[in-house]
């Protein structure tokens, strides 16, 4: 019996370890192209992403767009001076990218950024 509790405990530890990397990101989204870009650093990034077909995602989870802004409360209840990195596909209206950021920034974040892909 002590066995198989000690493989059932094993098996639990390895998919505890390996969900996070695969949930990772649940949108795909075709970033825009930029000449200039800076990498971002290990800090404290919140990432929202935009689809092109409408959809949100807060860390690649799932959310409505007009929840969006109760999601990132409850995210930004956890830490302070959060960073807001937008991902948003090249084909998404402006004014959509523009919405999170007003968000991001009435909530009080410490930084809000837009995600490039560094051109060829």
């Amino acid at each position: 019996m002590i066995p198989l509790i000690d493989v059932s405990l094993i098996l639990l530890i390895i998919f505890m370890v390996i969900t996070p990397f695969l949930v990772q990101s649940q949108l795909q989204v075709s970033l825009p192209k930029a000449s200039t870009g800076v990498k971002g650093g290990a800090e404290d990034v919140l990432k929202v992403q935009l689809a092109a077909d409408g959809s949100a995602a807060v860390d690649g989870r799932p959310v409505n767009f007009q929840r969006l802004e109760k999601e990132l409360v409850l995210r930004f209840a956890r830490s302070y001076n959060k960073t807001v990195l937008v991902e948003a596909d090249k084909t998404v209206p402006v004014e959509r990218v523009v919405a999170v950021l007003d968000i991001a920034k009435r909530l009080g974040a410490g930084k809000v950024g837009i995600a490039v892909k560094p051109q060829d």
